[in-house]
């Protein structure tokens, strides 16, 4: 794998596909989770992209005219390539929380009380295999619209007491484009309306949190195309 020293490893596109297959219990977990990584990078792509346009946009015809295509222009070129890796990775620990891993013919299911556990299983995991703390962290810090230590304590969370929320901006959008698919069964999209909605379950202010992040980002592009190319059904609100 690259990198030269234990703890600043790089993940290339094949280290990546080679972790997710020795920590896979099952090839039928292994093609569920891969899957969802790689429909949440391709998002995650286009955000950076799109983002890294307006960012160039505003440095040339100034912020003023980017201000009437979004809320908050960008302040930096985001790494494209990082926050690509970072959602290839963000979901490596859900392997630790599969109650049945599909190879009995039955669909893959994960562990309701301990699936929260799944973004320190990964960080953890990563960590152990000499990845870059910042990569790792895409794993620990993308659980729904982020957890904080408030969250944990009142809710009384399976989880260390510490905030679990993006320290980047690439790490706040593969968590933002993370609401969007789903490996529940059957997999699914939902529209951004429909991710609000699901928020709205957690509480006003994760409801609040999402459209914020709805208002900066927009909901991904061909959201029914992609449904369709990977055979899912896409859930709107009612």
């Amino acid at each position: 794998m690259g990198g030269s020293n234990m703890g600043d490893m790089i993940p290339s596109y094949d280290d990546i596909d080679d972790l997710h297959r020795k920590y896979a219990p099952s090839q039928e977990a292994y093609e569920l989770v891969y899957r969802h990584c790689m429909i949440v990078a391709k998002m995650v792509r286009e955000i950076c992209v799109f983002r890294n346009r307006l960012f160039v946009q505003a440095d040339v015809l100034g912020k003023d005219m980017i201000q009437q295509y979004t809320t908050k222009a960008p302040t930096r070129l985001l790494d494209t390539d990082k926050a690509v890796v970072g959602a290839l990775l963000h979901d490596i620990g859900t392997y630790e929380v599969i109650d049945n891993d599909g190879s009995n013919g039955e669909p893959v299911s994960f562990n309701r009380d301990r699936y929260i556990l799944h973004g320190l299983a990964g960080y953890d995991l990563l960590k152990a295999e000499g990845v870059d703390e910042e990569i790792a962290q895409f794993c620990r810090n993308h659980t729904g619209v982020g957890i904080t230590k408030e969250m944990v304590e009142q809710q009384h969370l399976p989880l260390p007491v510490a905030d679990y929320v993006p320290r980047t901006t690439e790490q706040e959008i593969v968590m933002y484009a993370d609401n969007f698919n789903s490996k529940s069964e059957p997999p699914r999209f939902v529209t951004a309306a429909k991710a609000i909605q699901r928020c709205a379950k957690f509480g006003e202010a994760n409801e609040q949190r999402m459209r914020e992040l709805v208002g900066i980002y927009g909901e991904p592009k061909n959201l029914k195309e992609m449904a369709e190319q990977y055979h899912m059904v896409l859930i709107d609100a009612k």
